[in-house]
Order: structure tokens, then sequence, then C-alpha cells
């Protein structure tokens, strides 16, 4: 009697069933069973132009042929999803069909989701959890040095850092080989990759054709057809971790900060070490007994253990907002404010009651006040902001207090 295997979607995407045939681990007496939801889930991906979807489908070619030689069984079982059921394919509809179709065959379930194996277990199906290693020498890491803030991996192109401090940094080539698209795609495997049954990474946004990932203190943007014309790999690194005494900063400001300012704008352009003052403020109140917590999406700033990151939720930060009043935070860092949407929120949890930070790219510091204007009502901008500081060069630039006077219009005296 031969040994019935069901392949699921991660299994066939991973190329692990190919490799098994070709070392003989499955011979003639397995008989190797697909599920057509498998087959439609492929087919849905690749139609949207995804890599995965068209890395499966070449996959179940390879099975296909390499079964023929090896004279192994291949059979497809099961309807075709409905177009509802590909939809959830993200909740578990599509895993749930195939965990069905192994245990009504009373088969084995190769997958190489670590969840779907424990579900497996959890139901009494025999499963096998088996995802291909993914070599080190593909870690993103391996193209940082000590010197590198960022680094810009791009489809056949070299692949470039910027290497220095904030405004004043070069754009190097680190080797003259180009990067094929073979080699993007284990990089981004590896950050895909898991160790000790765990997601290395942390996905804090993704759309189609775009992720935004966490890799320890990496921020790395990864970019595919259809948003991009070609794989685009982004990753950045705090180059350091800098306190509220390493900017050199006055008494008063210190002052300021301490008992005075609840309503804090932090600007600057991009690169120019905005987070990383934030960051610094966020330990400065901890160290100073308050509670902080911070909005974020991704959740990339350095801050202390204490401080617990929010990110958004359904692409908005309403929800959590909601939340931050029943945690009663002192402060609150908003990195960045910058949708309509952010400005409204920044302004009404500030109204709360709640000291707040923002973030927010300007190139200048009155050009961060501009941007609340017609955002929030003018006269009720003093009240929401108080302190604005410029960061340049990641120095902190121009200090402005901001307050609202009320005065005889020019040209006019009291007793008109």
């Amino acid at each position: 009697m031969k040994t019935k295997i069901v392949l699921d979607t991660s299994i066939i995407i991973d190329g692990e069933i190919s490799k098994k045939i070709d070392n003989n681990e499955l011979t003639e007496n397995h008989e190797i069973i697909i599920p057509r939801a498998v087959i439609d889930e492929l087919q849905s991906q690749a139609c949207k132009q995804k890599e995965h979807g068209i890395i499966g489908l070449i996959e179940l070619k390879k099975i296909r042929e390499k079964s023929l030689e090896k004279k192994i069984n291949v059979s497809y079982i099961g309807e075709k999803p409905t177009l509802s059921e590909i939809r959830l394919a993200k909740n578990g509809r599509i895993d749930s069909i195939i965990s069905d179709i192994a245990k009504n065959e009373n088969a084995t379930l190769f997958t190489a989701d670590y969840i779907q194996h424990i579900v497996a277990d959890a139901t009494g199906i025999s499963s096998v959890h088996k995802i291909t290693e993914i070599s080190e020498s593909y870690n993103i890491e391996n193209y940082f040095d000590e010197k590198s803030m960022s680094v810009h991996l791009i489809e056949g192109i070299e692949p470039l850092a910027k290497k220095g401090t904030p405004g004043n940094f070069s754009l190097e080539k680190i080797s003259n080989e180009k990067l094929d698209k073979n080699i993007l795609i284990k990089i981004i495997n590896f950050l895909f990759s898991v160790k000790n049954n765990k997601k290395i990474s942390n996905v804090e946004i993704a759309f189609e054709g775009c992720y935004v990932l966490m890799y320890k203190n990496f921020r790395i943007v990864i970019t595919q057809p259809p948003i991009s014309n070609k794989i685009e790999i982004t990753a950045v690194r705090p180059l350091k971790k800098l306190s509220l005494n390493d900017y050199n900063i006055n008494d008063n400001l210190i002052k300021r900060i301490s008992n005075e300012a609840e309503g804090i704008l932090i600007a600057g352009p991009p690169g120019s070490g905005k987070s990383t003052f934030a960051s610094s403020i966020a330990e400065y109140y901890v160290l100073n007994n308050k509670l902080v917590k911070t909005l974020e999406s991704p959740r990339d700033l350095q801050v202390p253990e204490s401080v617990v990151q929010y990110g958004s939720f359904k692409n908005g930060y309403e929800r959590v907002a909601d939340l931050l009043l029943l945690v009663r935070p002192d402060f609150t860092i908003f990195d960045e404010v910058r949708k309509i949407k952010d400005f409204e929120l920044f302004a009404d949890l500030r109204l709360t009651g709640i000291g707040m930070i923002g973030v927010i790219h300007a190139g200048k510091a009155l050009d961060a006040i501009q941007r609340f204007i017609g955002k929030i009502e003018l006269g009720m901008i003093p009240h929401v902001i108080d302190t604005v500081i410029f960061i340049h060069e990641g120095k902190i630039g121009n200090i402005y207090e901001l307050n609202l006077t009320v005065k005889v219009p020019s040209g006019m005296t009291e007793q008109d």
C-alpha cells in the first residue's frame, strides 16, 4: 500500500518536495496528493503578479515532471475553492480545506507553515513540518559596516550604501557585482524565515507588492511589482543611541522639556536625526519616572524596555488612540505626523491632557507649524503645540515657543 502525502501551499513554494524526489526520499511507494485549492491559490497569487504564486506554479511543474520520471503517482483532489474562500486564505480557510483532505485521505500533511503543523497535530492529522534553511550568507546585515546608515539593494544594480552621519553622508558602492533577482529573493526569504519556531522579522506594514519589516533594529522596506518595476530592498539602521546630554542642551531647554512643554514638535528634513532625538526624549522622561508610550508605524524607535510601542490598526491609529486614553500615559511620542487624520489625532490627544511629542518632516521649523494650519482651527494651535525643536544634521537647530497673543489690529486703538 502506498504512503499518501498531501502538500499545502507553503511546502510547494518552499521547493522542498522536488528536492525530496531528487534525493529519493519520495519514491514510487508514495502517492503525492495536491489539493485543487492549492493550485487555485497559487494561480490567484500569480495573476496578481505576486512572486510566490509564480514560484509555486513552477515548483508544481517540477513535481509533476520529476514524478513522471520516478514513476510516482500524483493526484489532484478536492473542489475548486470559491472566490470568497480564496479571499479568506489569509484567515486560514484554504489551510482548513487542505487539512480536511489530509484527514479524509488518511494521509500525512507536508507543510512549511508552523501554525498549519500545530493545527494538524491538535486535530489528530499526521503532519511533517519542514522548511528549507536559508543560509546566513543572505543575511542583510552582511551588507553593513560600522559606518553604514542604510543599504539599498536594487535588482540589476550594484549594492549601494549611505555611509556617514545624518547630514554628512555619501552614497557608495559596496560591490561591483550587480544583484540579480535570485539573490534578492533569497535575501527576502531569509527575512521571512523561521528560527526556533519563530519568525525572525516582524511585519509592520503589508500590502500588494510591498512589505515593511523590523529585523532586529533594522527597518526594512521591500518593494516589487506591481508597486515598483523591479525588486528593491532598503534597510535602515540607527547608527547610535544618544541621550539628551549628548546634544549639549542648555538648562533652559531642559527645564522646558521637564516642566513646561507638553506639546512638542520635533521637525526636520528626512534623515536629519529626528527619530534619534525623539528616542532620547523618551529615555529622559522614563528616567524621570514618566509613563511613556509611542505611536509609530513601523515601530522602529530605539526606546527603553518600559516604553510600549503601539502600531497602526487597520491602516489607522483611531482605535489605538482610544486605548491610550485608558492606559493613561504621561507622554506619547507620535512618529510621524503626516496624514490629515494624524494631525487631528495629535490635537485630540493633546487636548485630552496627554503630553504629546510629534515627529514631523519639515524644511524649516515654521513649516512644521504651517502644516497644522487648515487641519485644526488656527486659534487652537497654541493650545496643541507649545514648543518646536528643529533638528538639522543630527543637531538641534532652532527652538521656538508658541503663545497665543491678542492685540489690537494695526492702525486701531483700544477705544476703536
